[in-house]
């Protein structure tokens, strides 16, 4: 996804410098777009007023950002980290007190809408920070995104992801079982979705994914292991604050399964896989 937002930065006339940890994928961007490549991410640092990041999990935030070659080592005071990882609130806080102590501003910003978003510029993005950093990044934000906006102080855009997973979570497996009731009863299921997305059950997943469920179409968008990632932060953020998410943890469980049929890259509609076939 950071290669499309990037792209969407150097189209909206900013100065960009990236950096990838595979450097192919950093010099295939160049080759479609106005910027430099980087070696490391000091070098991204040293280079920029802002810098994005966008990984895959904790432990890639901690490398790129506080690693040898971190981020954090070319940053000057005054710049801001903006982190799109959907990644746990405890790292935000952590970055925000590190870089805060270097005079560097920092949001954590995770994103929603998938590949799709990122390529055509309309992801929704989750902000914690304060708000004169915010009102800084949000301009440039603006390239890739139809939404920012600042929830609340340090973490409070991952805890709102965390919201929006645990939403989509339900939702899906809700979707699986009503789509496949109505092609055991051999309904015609997109006559069905016609009808009912216009109404109370209507749905981003039911617009965009419930044609290619009942059809066992599978091979894109947000993957398994990523979901399952996301679900990991979320019950771990529910052991600490006492929130008891029963229906996520037995999800949590329902995706494991399909990751055991071969499924770790697949969409993650595919919770109907479990039901449809034994």
């Amino acid at each position: 996804m950071g290669g499309p937002m990037a792209g969407h930065l150097a189209k909206g006339g900013h100065d960009v410098t990236v950096y990838n940890r595979t450097s192919a994928k950093a010099e295939a961007w160049a080759a479609r777009h106005v910027g430099i490549v980087a070696a490391t991410p000091a070098e991204v640092g040293a280079a920029s007023e802002i810098v994005f990041t966008c990984v895959g999990n904790d432990d890639d935030v901690q490398s790129v950002v506080l690693g040898p070659d971190g981020v954090v080592h070319g940053l000057a005071a005054g710049s801001i980290l903006v982190d799109h990882t959907t990644a746990s609130a405890d790292l935000a806080r952590h970055l925000g007190l590190e870089l805060g102590r270097r005079g560097i501003g920092f949001v954590d910003a995770p994103v929603s809408g998938g590949q799709a978003g990122a390529e055509n510029g309309t992801l929704t993005v989750m902000c914690g920070g304060d708000q004169s950093t915010f009102d800084r990044v949000k301009p440039v934000i603006d390239c890739y995104a139809r939404a920012c906006t600042l929830l609340g102080v340090t973490g409070s855009g991952q805890l709102t992801k965390m919201v929006n997973q645990l939403c989509i979570a339900g939702l899906v497996q809700g979707l699986a079982e009503g789509l496949h009731l109505g092609v055991k009863a051999g309904l015609d299921m997109d006559k069905v979705i016609e009808v009912i997305s216009k109404g109370a059950a209507g749905s981003w997943q039911m617009e965009n994914r419930g044609r290619t469920m009942v059809r066992d179409e599978f091979d894109f968008g947000f993957a398994v292991e990523w979901m399952r990632k996301d679900l990991g932060i979320c019950l771990a953020e529910a052991h600490r604050l006492g929130a008891r998410l029963p229906v996520a943890a037995l999800i949590d469980q329902f995706y494991a399964a399909v990751e055991g049929r071969g499924g770790r890259r697949w969409d993650t509609s595919s919770l109907i896989h479990l039901l449809t076939h034994d």
